[in-house]
């Protein structure tokens, strides 16, 4: 449990500090990691508004028991906007994600979800 918290603070410091997200594993030794989710999301830009937008994603019941075991966010335009995981994620069932722009921008990330 003690690691499961440590692995979750570990992921909230990176988020703050970089605009690609990559936390836990993508590929284990025997290629046994299955991407359930990989999505584009985009939005366009409203001048002097921020654009936030906040998406869940539930392991789906064909797993079973699986937990999350990695998560990527990457930011395709290399502009400002910050993702950020704020609930769940790693060794849970779901994730809630939030994506926020800079003022007068928009975003365009894809999401990848692992068990």
């Amino acid at each position: 449990m003690s690691l499961k918290i440590i692995l979750l603070i570990c992921a909230i410091i990176t988020i703050v500090n970089c605009k690609n997200v990559i936390v836990g594993q993508t590929i284990n030794e025997n290629n046994q990691l299955i991407k359930f989710v990989e999505e584009t999301i985009s939005t366009n830009a409203i001048p002097f508004f921020k654009r936030v937008t906040e998406k869940v994603y539930e392991v789906p019941q064909v797993y079973g028991n699986e937990k999350i075991k990695g998560i990527v966010i990457t930011d395709l335009d290399n502009g400002l906007a910050q993702p950020s995981i704020t609930l769940g994620g790693l060794g849970f069932k779901f994730v809630n994600i939030k994506l926020k722009s800079e003022r007068g921008s928009g975003f365009n990330f894809v999401i990848e979800i692992y068990v």
